[in-house]
C-alpha cells in the first residue's frame, strides 16, 4: 500500500538499507538510484568544517547529481556525519579501524547530524539538519571484540561501526534525539515538506 500520490514515485538517492526501510514504512512509493558523486572531494572543495553544514552540502549535492538527470521528479538526498568533539568520524575501512573507532567512542557522548534535501528539475526545494546525541558506555578491549565478532562485516558499512537498529544497541547507555535522524534520515519534516507539496495522501 502506498500514500504517494505523484504520477512517478519518489527517487531516494541513496542505496542505504536504513533509508530504504523508513520510506517503505512510510508508505512512500520509490525508486533507489544512488548518487555517483565524491563525497571527500565535494566536502574538501567546499572547505566546510561545521559536522552538520559538511552533512547538509553532501545531502544536497546527492540530491542534485540525480535530480539533473530525472527531470520532473522529486529526488531526496540524505547524509549523516558523526562528530566527537571537534573531530570528524568516516566508515571504517575494516576492523581494525572498526576497534579503533569504538575505543574512541566507548564512555563519551559524540553526536550524529543528519540532513535530508529535495530536489526537483535541478533545483533545490527543502533542506532540514537533524542532531542526536548518542552516549556510549563504556567498553574494555574484549568487549569491543566480542561485540565485532557478532556484528561482522556490518561494522564497515556504517560510520561509528554500529547499527543501531542492530546489534549497535548493546554499546549504547544513553540517547538523545530523533529515532529518524538517527538512522540517518530526518523523515518527520521530509513527510511535511511532501504533504505541503501534495504529494500525499495523509
Amino acid at each position: 500500500m502506498t500514500i504517494w500520490r505523484g504520477k512517478d514515485p519518489l527517487i531516494l538517492a541513496s542505496q542505504s538499507r536504513a533509508r530504504r526501510m523508513l520510506l517503505a514504512n512510510a508508505g512512500i512509493a520509490f525508486d533507489a538510484v544512488p548518487a555517483d558523486i565524491d563525497e571527500r572531494s565535494v566536502q574538501e572543495k567546499s572547505g566546510l568544517s561545521a559536522p552538520g553544514e559538511i552533512a547538509g552540502l553532501l545531502a544536497r549535492e546527492k540530491a542534485l547529481f540525480v535530480s539533473s538527470k530525472n527531470p520532473g521528479r522529486y529526488v531526496v538526498g540524505a547524509d549523516q556525519t558523526l562528530a566527537l568533539g571537534t573531530r570528524l568520524f568516516s566508515k571504517p575501512g575494516g576492523r581494525a579501524q572498526a576497534a579503533e573507532q569504538l575505543r574512541l567512542l566507548a564512555g563519551h557522548t559524540h553526536e550524529l547530524h543528519s540532513a535530508v534535501a529535495a530536489a526537483r528539475d535541478g533545483k533545490i526545494v527543502f533542506s532540514d539538519v537533524g542532531v542526536a546525541g548518542m552516549t556510549m558506555r563504556r567498553l574494555d578491549g574484549s568487549e569491543i571484540e566480542a561485540y565485532l565478532d557478532q556484528a561482522g562485516q556490518a561494522v564497515t558499512t556504517s560510520v561509528g561501526a554500529y547499527q543501531l537498529e542492530g546489534l549497535g544497541v548493546h554499546l549504547f547507555e544513553r540517547i538523545e534525539g530523533d529515532h529518524f535522524t538517527i538512522l540517518g534520515l530526518p523523515l518527520l519534516p521530509l513527510l511535511a515538506f511532501l504533504r505541503g507539496e501534495g504529494q500525499l495522501n495523509v
